[in-house]
């Protein structure tokens, strides 16, 4: 993997830093005798909001350097560590691009990231923030997106969300359609108080996930990230691709309502899904146009899935759709009348203790195994 201005070292490491307590943020270990260099890295620190701790060498004692969350070293400083513990979240930072001798220092002292500045800056900002906030296991991410208008793709988003703020994660539900309606009105939260998409078109840069979280309507012990009921208002990929960023560094479960048209935002929203249901009605007509859904979002999502919805076609089951489509199965939606008829009964979709919300359930158990896994 290699970003701007930084590249990973591969090599043997002992163990990863602790957590840190929770409620408690913890900055990171600056080790540089470099002047110019410290108060770039200072200044930096400054800009992701977080408080370092400086030293010359490895801090004594030598807890303080396995329990930092991130570690920057200073290239001047690479000899000094060299006998320090090998762990994760170390980052060899430097100016000289030229320089070939950095990689084998960067082995050397077991860094993880290789980091050139000033081309590195931003991606620095972003892992100190990352420290500043707490940041564990990102949010395992899934994206349901219909096989066709009217799949009910964005009922069973807004089930597995509230499945899994019932199960006592913390979830976040994302509408990505803009001319979906809103899945507020799907929650009965249209009037509830927060930020809607349009307030972050202008987003360039990090959004901070906590900040995020709190500026959403909380709807049935979510987060929900919906579309208002004013004029369209197109949002830059940039924009998209840094809220939903924020979203999953909270950790918890991020459920994205997709539509079924691929462009730039939603592409964006792809590259960062961990998995994908692709739900599709049991009919040779949905199958079809699902092939075509599933071709266009299987160029960014590696992991799709169906979930096939009845009732049934003759001479179809979901293992013949799952196999008309080449996907794997997810497994068999139920059909309830809170699938069909969103908001019939007064209960936003999955609240209800039966077999959708039994659906959700036991997806959400094998997901997050497969995730833990990983």
């Amino acid at each position: 993997m290699q970003r701007r201005g930084t590249q990973t070292v591969s090599g043997p490491v002992t163990h990863d830093p602790p957590p840190a307590a929770p409620g408690r943020q913890s900055g990171p270990l600056i080790v540089t005798e470099d002047a110019e260099l410290l108060d770039d890295l200072l200044r930096l620190c400054a800009a992701a909001g977080a408080t370092p701790e400086v030293h010359h060498g490895v801090p004594e004692p030598r807890g303080r350097w396995e329990a930092a969350p991130l570690v920057l070293v200073g290239d001047d400083a690479a000899r000094r560590v060299r006998g320090a513990a090998r762990r994760r979240g170390v980052v060899l930072v430097g100016r000289d691009q030229d320089d070939s001798g950095v990689w084998r220092r960067a082995v050397e002292i077991g860094a993880d990231h290789v980091l050139m500045l000033p081309d590195g800056e931003q991606w620095l900002v972003d892992r100190i923030a990352d420290v500043a906030e707490g940041v564990g296991r990102p949010a395992l991410t899934v994206g349901v997106i219909g096989g066709r208008g009217g799949a009910g793709a964005s009922t069973l988003a807004c089930a597995l969300a509230v499945t899994s703020a019932r199960e006592g994660l913390r979830t976040l539900l994302v509408d990505a359609d803009p001319l979906g309606g809103g899945l507020d009105v799907l929650l009965g939260g249209e009037t509830a108080e927060g930020l809607r998409w349009p307030a972050f078109a202008a987003s360039r840069g990090r959004v901070g996930g906590g900040a995020l979280e709190e500026s959403l309507p909380e709807l049935h012990s979510l987060r929900v990230l919906s579309w208002d009921r004013g004029d369209c208002v197109a949002v830059p990929p940039q924009a998209v691709r840094a809220v939903l960023a924020a979203a999953r560094r909270r950790g918890g479960t991020v459920v994205v309502d997709l539509p079924r048209r691929i462009d730039d935002g939603v592409a964006e929203i792809l590259t960062q899904l961990d998995l994908g249901l692709l739900v599709v009605p049991a009919e040779l007509r949905a199958v079809a146009a699902a092939g075509r859904v599933a071709s266009a979002a299987g160029m960014v999502l590696r992991d799709l899935r169906v979930a096939v919805r009845g009732p049934y076609a003759p001479g179809l089951d979901d293992r013949e759709v799952a196999r008309l489509l080449g996907l794997p199965l997810a497994g068999e939606v139920p059909v309830e009348a809170g699938l069909l008829r969103p908001n019939g009964g007064g209960q936003p979709p999955g609240a209800a203790r039966g077999p959708l919300a039994r659906f959700c359930k036991e997806f959400w158990e094998r997901a997050l195994v497969e995730a833990g896994s990983a």
